[in-house]
C-alpha cells in the first residue's frame, strides 16, 4: 500500500502546478506578480507568511530536534515564531505603507543616498542560498519515497516549483502557499501529532519512558538556543523574502494582526514539532541522523495515506520557502541590482543629484513599475533563470546550508544595523548606514575565515556564532561613530521619510510630476 502515499505526494504536485496556472489569470501588472497587487487580506496574508517561514528548518529539523533534546527542541521554530511577532507589532505597518519592492529601496528613500543599494548584493545571494537549501530539503523526501536519485529528486520537484512560481508570479505562490499552510496544518496538528502521541502513550507515556531532561525546556542547552534567536529572528526582520509578504498585504492592519497570527501559529508549530520528535524517540528508538526521523514518523508510524499527507505537509514548508527565496531574487535583481550596475557603468551627468532628489527618482522607478505591464514578462524570465541556477546549486553543491550560514552571516552582521537604526533612529545617516554595512560585512567575513582556518571541527568554523557577533558589534559601532560625525539625514529627505511612513505613499501622478521636474533641471544643466 506504500503505492497511496506516492499517489497523495504526486496529486499534491500536480495541485501546485494547478494553483500557477489560477494565479496567472490575476497578473495585470509588476505589483500584481512580485506583490499580489498589495491586496491580501488578513487570511490570506497569515497563510503566506507562515509558509514561507516555516521551511525545511521548521518541519524536519524542528521534529529532529525534539527527537534529540526533547520539549527543548521547540526553541528553533520559537526563534521564527518570534521574529515574525517583532517583525509584525513594531515594523510591519510602516513598511507596507511604502508601497515598495525592496529593502535597498527602503534604505534609499530613508537615507536619500544611492550607496546604499550595494546592500541588494548580499540580499542576492542571500535569496538564492535559501531557495537551494530548501531544494535540497523537499528533495531528500523524494529520494525516501520514490527512490529516485538526489539529482533526480531536484529536478522534479524544482520543476514544480518552477513552473507555478514563474508563471503567477506572487498570486500564485500566495495561492499555493494557502494551500500548503491548510496540509501543513492538517498534516502537522492534526495526524502526526495526535497518532504519534496516542501511539506513544500520550504524555504521561512520554514522561513514564523518556529521560528527564527530555523536559528539561533547556535541554539543548544556552548557546544553542542564542544561536537560533541570532540568526533566525534577526534575519526575519530584514529578509527580502519576509518583507516582500509584508508589502503584499491590503492595510497596514492587515500586516500587523495577520503578522502576529502567523508568529503565534509557528510557536505552536514549534511545540508540536517537539513532541512529535519525543514522542518518535519513543517509538522509534535508534534512528541516527534527526533529519530523518520525519520521514521515519510519516512512514513508520502513520497509517499508509495518512503518511502520504504527512510528508506532503514537509514537502510543502519546504516548498513555499524555495518558491519565496525565488521571487525574492528576480525582484532584488530587477529592481536594485541591474540599476546599480547600470549606475557604475554609465558616466555621471555634470550634476549630482540632491539627497531629496535621488529620493524622488527612486520614488518614480518604483511607482512606475507598480503599474508596468511590460515588466511582468522580464520579472518571469528572472524567476526562470534564478530557478535554473538555484536547481545546479542545489545539484553540485552537497554542503549548500554552509553557503546560507555564510549569507545568513553577513545579511544579520552586516545589514541588520543599518536597516533596523533607519527604522528607529532619526540620527542615523546614510554615511552612517554605508559604512555600517561595510565593516559589519567584512569583519564577519573576516572572522569567519579565520575561525575556519583554525577549526578543529565544522561547528568552530562556518558555523561559529562568532562570526555574526563580531559583524553586529563593528557595524553597531561605526554606524553611530559615522552617524554622528556626519551631517545629519537631509530634514526634506527625514520629513518626507516620516510622513510617508505614517501616512503612506505619495500619489502616483504626485510621483511623476517630481520626477519630470527633476529630469527638466538636468536638461538645463547639460
Amino acid at each position: 500500500m506504500e503505492w497511496l502515499n506516492v499517489a497523495v505526494l504526486s496529486l499534491y504536485l500536480v495541485g501546485m502546478i494547478v494553483f500557477g496556472v489560477w494565479g496567472a489569470r490575476r497578473i495585470s501588472n509588476t505589483a500584481d506578480y512580485l506583490v499580489a497587487g498589495r491586496n491580501l487580506g488578513g487570511t490570506l496574508y497569515a497563510g503566506t507568511m507562515v509558509a514561507v517561514v516555516l521551511g525545511g528548518a521548521s518541519a524536519v529539523g524542528g521534529i529532529g530536534l525534539g527527537y534529540a533534546y526533547g520539549i527543548s527542541g521547540f526553541w528553533l521554530v520559537t526563534a521564527i515564531g518570534v521574529g515574525v511577532l517583532v517583525l509584525s507589532l513594531a515594523f510591519a505597518p510602516a513598511l507596507q505603507r511604502l508601497r515598495i519592492f525592496t529593502v535597498s529601496q527602503m534604505l534609499t528613500l530613508r537615507y536619500g543616498t544611492e550607496s546604499t543599494q550595494a546592500s541588494s548584493l548580499i540580499m542576492l545571494a542571500y535569496t538564492l542560498m535559501l531557495a537551494a537549501t530548501s531544494s535540497g530539503a523537499y528533495a531528500s523526501v523524494f529520494v525516501v519515497l520514490f527512490g529516485w536519485e538526489r539529482w533526480l529528486s531536484i529536478l522534479v520537484g524544482g520543476a514544480v516549483v518552477l513552473i507555478y512560481a514563474t508563471v503567477g508570479g506572487m498570486w500564485s505562490i500566495t495561492l499555493a502557499d494557502m494551500g500548503q499552510f491548510i496540509i501543513m496544518t492538517i498534516g502537522v496538528f492534526m495526524l502526526m501529532l495526535p497518532i504519534s502521541l496516542s501511539q506513544a502513550g500520550g504524555w504521561s507515556g512520554l514522561q513514564g519512558r523518556l529521560d528527564a531532561e527530555f523536559f528539561d525546556i533547556g535541554g539543548m542547552g544556552l548557546q544553542s538556543i542564542i544561536t537560533y534567536f541570532v540568526i533566525y529572528t534577526l534575519g526575519l526582520l530584514i529578509g527580502q523574502d519576509i518583507w516582500q509578504r509584508v508589502f503584499t498585504a491590503k492595510t497596514p492592519g492587515v500586516a500587523r494582526l495577520g503578522g502576529t497570527t502567523a508568529g503565534v501559529y509557528c510557536i505552536l508549530f514549534g511545540v508540536a514539532g517537539a513532541i512529535i520528535g519525543m514522542a518518535a524517540a519513543v517509538l522509534l528508538p535508534g534512528i541516527e541522523v534527526r533529519d530523518d526521523v520525519f520521514a521515519s514518523v510519516a512512514l513508520e508510524v502513520l497509517p499508509v495515506g495518512i503518511g502520504g499527507i504527512a510528508l506532503a505537509a514537509g514537502v510543502a514548508a519546504m516548498m513555499s520557502t524555495a518558491s519565496g527565496g525565488l521571487i525574492a531574487a528576480a525582484t532584488v535583481v530587477q529592481a536594485d541590482v541591474i540599476p546599480l550596475l547600470k549606475g557604475m557603468s554609465e558616466k555621471r551627468g555634470p550634476r549630482k543629484l540632491t539627497p531629496m532628489e535621488v529620493v524622488k527618482v527612486a520614488d518614480a522607478s518604483a511607482a512606475r513599475a507598480e503599474q508596468a505591464e511590460e515588466d511582468v514578462n522580464i520579472n518571469r524570465r528572472w524567476v526562470l533563470i534564478f530557478g535554473v541556477i538555484v536547481l545546479f546549486i542545489a545539484m553540485a553543491v552537497p554542503d549548500v546550508v554552509a553557503a546560507l550560514t555564510i549569507a545568513y552571516d553577513i545579511l544579520v552582521g552586516g545589514l541588520l544595523v543599518a536597516i533596523i537604526g533607519g527604522l528607529v533612529w532619526k540620527r542615523g545617516t546614510g554615511a552612517g548606514a554605508t559604512w555600517a554595512m561595510i565593516t559589519g560585512s567584512v569583519g564577519t567575513l573576516i572572522t569567519m575565515g579565520v575561525l575556519e582556518i583554525r577549526a578543529e571541527n565544522r561547528f568552530d568554523g562556518v558555523f561559529a556564532n562568532e562570526p555574526i557577533y563580531v559583524g553586529l558589534i563593528l557595524s553597531a559601532f561605526v554606524y553611530v561613530a559615522v552617524s554622528l560625525a556626519t551631517k545629519p539625514t537631509d530634514p526634506e529627505v527625514l520629513a518626507a521619510w516620516i510622513k510617508r511612513t505614517k501616512e503612506g505613499a505619495p500619489s502616483l501622478e504626485q510621483v511623476e510630476e517630481d520626477a519630470r521636474g527633476i529630469e527638466e533641471e538636468l536638461l538645463k544643466k547639460v
